[in-house]
């Protein structure tokens, strides 16, 4: 979402909208639910590290945590787009209330059968059972904003705007924040204790994101309204995009785990990989600001070379100081290239499949972080972190040559909506910036 201008009436001077678009979101939703929303998503950021690490510590090979953690990132992939579907037309409570409690109990029973010795087939099994009924409440709760703003006349189009720039950063954020708890869990407790904490979250604030009275407005939306196609080429565009995205993640998370394991502190590497987060947060925030001129599917292109320029310094990394610090500065080239993706996504897709278009990237990102995990984690079993993070490397490639090549394409698919959903104010506000997994 750019930072245009707009003027509020005649003769009055033209004022920025982020900011004061932020504080309406807050005055509508009401800080209870932001805070629920965002900690709500905790356990889905929590649950990739966590089983990873339990997992490999467990068995002592980094191939089946990070098979472990594929399997539960795939398996969540699946399901997203049914739950979401199914949230579209039985109503977000039934839905997310139910995976909040299986996903806790399959979180939690996932630990046990590691204290139990279980085989490395049961490990794996029961992750994908806890990947199933994981929520994925970050589209969700986009899902509602628009709802939520409601009878704010001309002014809805900046407000969700701006609503979907606070979930980008949002994700973000709890993408540092959930992988900092699993590492002080490590330390702390043992790499159980965090995933038993995700399980706690998910079991307490899960539920509440479904209970909070928010959930009534998102009930059976897309009921009679499904017209319209999903999967265009432009669409399988950012599918793919979104794929090289989690290849990062998965990767950048592997490699992380075996270079603190090897130096002796295993619980840093969710403390390294949070540092992802906080600078992709920090510049998911910033994006509010980039003028509305500047093309969304150009800041795709944009991001995804600052993408391969900072993640290189990856393959020179041998300390936990210098990965850290890196992986902080490749976190600012994160939230833009995601914000891109589904700022575009939003605008390509016919606006009763909104819903099901942010689920379905969102389970791109998963299944490129499975593909990115297991890869890096077997090529680390035999040739180390160096080897991790050039799946790292090799993903951001891959965002380069497809976001350069689909400039025309992508441009052309994000033009006006339907005249069914006016938009008066498109020439004068930015884009729809949500953001990850």
């Amino acid at each position: 979402m750019g930072s245009a201008r707009r003027t509020d009436a005649p003769g009055r001077p033209p004022t920025r909208v982020p900011l004061s678009s932020y504080r309406r979101l807050l005055e509508l939703a009401g800080p209870a639910y932001v805070v629920t929303a965002f900690l709500g998503r905790l356990p889905l950021a929590m649950s990739q590290l966590g089983t990873l690490l339990l997992v490999s510590t467990a068995t002592g090979r980094y191939a089946e945590g990070g098979l472990a953690a594929g399997a539960l990132a795939v398996a969540n992939a699946v399901s997203a787009p049914v739950a979401g579907t199914l949230a579209d037309r039985l109503g977000q409570r039934p839905i997310v209330l139910a995976q909040s409690l299986a996903g806790a109990a399959a979180l939690a029973t996932l630990v046990l059968l590691v204290h139990l010795h279980a085989s490395s087939v049961v490990l794996v099994a029961t992750a994908g059972l806890a990947g199933l009924a994981l929520p994925q409440i970050g589209p969700l709760a986009r899902v509602r904003w628009r709802p939520l703003t409601a009878g704010t006349g001309e002014h809805q189009r900046r407000l969700v705007d701006a609503a979907f720039s606070y979930e980008g950063a949002a994700d973000e954020a709890s993408f540092a924040v959930g992988p900092a708890l699993i590492g002080l869990g490590a330390v702390a407790v043992s790499p159980s204790g965090g995933l038993l904490a995700a399980a706690a979250l998910l079991a307490v604030f899960g539920s509440a994101f479904a209970l909070h009275p928010s959930g009534r407005h998102a009930a059976g939306r897309a009921v009679g309204a499904t017209a319209g196609r999903l999967l265009t080429v432009a669409f399988v565009v950012l599918v793919l995009a979104q794929l090289a995205i989690g290849a990062l993640f998965g990767a950048t998370q592997t490699g992380a785990t075996v270079l603190a394991t090897g130096v002796g502190q295993p619980g840093a590497a969710g403390l390294v990989h949070a540092m992802l987060g906080v600078g992709s947060a920090a510049a998911g925030i910033g994006t509010a600001f980039v003028p509305a001129r500047i093309g969304h599917e150009r800041r795709v292109l944009v991001s995804a070379v600052a993408l391969l320029l900072l993640s290189l310094p990856l393959l020179l990394a041998d300390g936990l100081v210098g990965l850290t610090a890196t992986v902080f500065a490749l976190g600012f080239a994160v939230a833009p290239y995601m914000i891109g993706v589904f700022t575009l996504g939003e605008r390509i897709v016919p606006s009763a499949r909104v819903g099901a278009a942010m689920t379905v990237l969102a389970s791109a990102t998963g299944v490129g972080y499975a593909l990115g995990s297991s890869i890096a984690g077997r090529l680390a079993d035999t040739h180390g972190h160096t080897a991790a993070f050039t799946v790292t490397v090799a993903a951001t490639v891959f965002a380069v040559v497809l976001a350069g090549s689909q400039q025309r394409r992508l441009r052309r698919a994000a033009g006006p909506r339907t005249p069914a959903e006016p938009e008066p104010a498109r020439a004068e506000v930015g884009a729809m910036a949500p953001g990850r997994r």
